[in-house]
């Protein structure tokens, strides 16, 4: 990569960053606490129920032996830190996520002794394990443990207190986002499973954090401010839980605390709409940014969750939904659905979780997904991440080989597409469109506008790229179970789902062909698919997708 390219990147992404960013991150790397090993304070006595959360898969395959993001390991054989596993397994195996998984009081001998290990490895305030994120994580989960009826040792005790003080020296502000949101969660829960002036502090730094970052990373319309379903269903997980502590402790809050305990659930009931609205009818999220099933417990684990706290069942909501605040649509008329991408990439100061997948979509038909985006198999800094990220792995327009905006490294953007002119109509045959100018710095500056229309039998999709000196293709990727069968004429095919059903497709404007692919519906999975690549004819195409009544 030359110089100029490396500033240029540097240069447009590092100018959205907020001066907190920037020198927090200094400060982080600069300034070390002390470990403070003062005896930890009394426990509080809870006042209410708990009520079981949300679980996730169990990643204890037995004593120490784990299983995330599809790769193994036992502590025998790679103990709790070191090369021998990248990064973010390494996170994982700090997060304790098992103590609350699926299944886990079969698993309680299990936990006893790796909590036991874990105290005797890990020297505080050393290795991956004592980093915020993971830190944060940790002491959730053992509070939730111990509020599920387990016995926590006193040096277990005495160690949640240690974190709990170097947590609250080591905040995320360099971060933000879910990092520092994670971090006020954890004081949240310390500050009310311990008592006395120093769990108040905690308590009171958590609840100050929460209530500046939750009306900016909760929009208007109850989406995530990041734009990831599964990073929005993390987060709805983590007000759930915010509000079964704060119940089961409800007698440790004063008013003014009770009172942002209030504004906490009526985020719940718009964050459940928001997640409801842009999943499948399968159930399962949609692919948009970093998204990926397993990371997040289900649907389903978070609508018991919210039942069990007493709120309600979600309303049914109308079939075509246009949420304006976060940039997202969901058309649906008769067996089909379509979730549409026209969002910003994500917070301007924030864009690690973003792909370049504007004016993307995913569509349903007959309760399957026919199409979908790449989804998010790995993170770090790799080919295949970027690649991943790229606007050639998702149901949008690529123009030159480039992306709509320009992701690199693992986690960053420089320039990026911004979205003009979005509309969306109801009825009987609801119609979206939009334009970006992600483009803009490519010859002749192209935009790119994009139009859906649905009605009771097909889906058309019309692109244009307002020049066509440069080559361009729209990209439809097809689920793995999703075979496409191309007729005698190129520009024509069917497609069958797992289940039998057939639908067409006929690109009425420009040249088809069909490729290879992958989908990743999981961290360290790859499964084989295609993908019908539509080249624009003089700047434009048209591709009709068409069902009938779902019979064979």
């Amino acid at each position: 990569m030359s110089v100029l390219r490396t500033a240029s990147l540097y240069w447009h992404t590092l100018r959205h960053l907020r001066p907190v960013q920037v020198y927090g991150r200094v400060r982080f790397r600069l300034v070390r606490p002390r470990v403070d090993a003062a005896p930890a304070p009394d426990l509080r006595a809870p006042s209410g129920a708990w009520v079981a959360p949300a679980a996730r898969a169990p990643s204890l395959a037995g004593p120490g032996a784990f299983r995330f993001l599809g790769e193994t390991g036992t502590l025998a054989e790679i103990g709790w830190d070191g090369p021998a596993r990248d990064k973010l397994w390494r996170y994982n195996q700090h997060y304790f996520d098992d103590l609350n998984a699926t299944g886990a009081p079969e698993r309680a001998g299990w936990h006893v002794a790796l909590i036991a290990d874990w105290l005797a490895q890990n020297s505080p305030g050393r290795g991956s394990g004592w980093e915020p994120y993971p830190t944060s994580l940790r002491i959730v989960n053992w509070i939730k443990w111990a509020r599920a009826g387990n016995m926590l040792s006193a040096a277990a005790v005495q160690s949640l207190a240690v974190q709990a003080r170097w947590l609250s020296r080591r905040l995320e502000y360099h971060l933000l986002g879910n990092h520092l949101f994670s971090n006020a969660k954890a004081l949240v829960f310390a500050g009310l499973f311990f008592e006395g002036a120093e769990a108040e502090s905690w308590l009171e730094t958590g609840l100050a954090i929460l209530a500046r970052e939750l009306p900016e990373q909760i929009l208007a319309d109850g989406g995530h401010f990041e734009r990831s379903p599964m990073y929005h269903a993390l987060a709805l997980e983590d007000l759930l839980d915010l509000v079964n502590i704060a119940a089961c402790y409800r007698a440790g809050l004063v008013p003014a605390q009770q009172t942002q305990v209030d504004c906490w659930c009526e985020r719940i009931e718009a964050m459940r709409g928001w997640l409801d609205a842009m999943s499948h009818p399968d159930g399962g999220i949609s692919f948009f940014n970093d998204a990926a099933f397993g990371i997040a417990p289900d649907n389903a684990e978070l609508d018991a969750y919210a039942g069990r706290l007493g709120f309600e069942a979600v309303d049914r909501l109308p079939p075509t939904q246009w949420r304006a605040a976060s940039g997202y649509a969901r058309l649906s008329c008769g067996p089909a659905v379509a979730l549409l991408d026209m969002a910003p990439v994500g917070p301007d100061y924030l864009p690690g979780h973003a792909h370049a997948d504007t004016l993307s979509f995913e569509l349903s038909l007959f309760g399957e997904r026919v199409l979908v985006n790449s989804g998010t198999s790995c993170y770090g800094d790799s080919d295949e991440r970027l690649r991943q990220r790229g606007t050639a792995a998702h149901n949008t327009v690529i123009i030159d080989g480039r992306d709509s905006s320009e992701v690199w490294g693992g986690f960053r953007v420089a320039r990026r597409a911004r979205l003009r002119d979005m509309v969306v109509t109801t009825g009987e045959a609801p119609i979206a469109q939009g334009t970006h100018d992600g483009y803009r710095r490519l010859p002749g500056a192209p935009l790119h506008q994009r139009r859906w229309r649905m009605d009771d039998g097909s889906l058309a999709i019309s692109d244009r790229i307002g020049t066509g000196t440069l080559p361009a293709e729209a990209r439809f990727h097809v689920h793995p179970g999703v075979t496409l069968v191309p007729a005698s004429d190129p520009s024509a095919g069917e497609g069958l789902t797992p289940n039998g059903k057939r639908f067409s497709w006929q690109v009425r404007r420009g040249r088809a062909r069909i490729e290879p692919a992958t989908w990743h519906p999981r961290f360290g999975e790859a499964c084989a698919s295609q993908c019908l690549a539509v080249a624009l004819h003089g700047g434009q195409s048209e591709i009709v997708f068409a069902w009938h009544d779902g019979r064979s």
